[in-house]
């Protein structure tokens, strides 16, 4: 059988940290940022782990 290819999207969002959780970005960061205060751009900079829920999905995008 053939390798299974990891998704090209996928692989550019999400990283794993050294425990094996899986870190992706906020979304909302790239424009129209003028309306929005510092404070949330500012936490909106910052990395965020990825819901449990949705771990499994991640997981088959990565095939891991």
């Amino acid at each position: 059988m053939p390798k299974v290819k990891t998704k090209s999207s996928a692989k550019k969002r999400f990283s794993f940290t050294g425990t094996g959780k899986i870190k992706r970005k906020h979304a909302y960061k790239s424009h129209i940022l003028t309306k929005k205060s510092k404070k949330r751009k500012r936490n909106l900079g910052y990395s965020a782990i990825v819901d449990p829920a949705d771990v499994p999905n991640v997981r088959l995008m990565l095939n891991c």
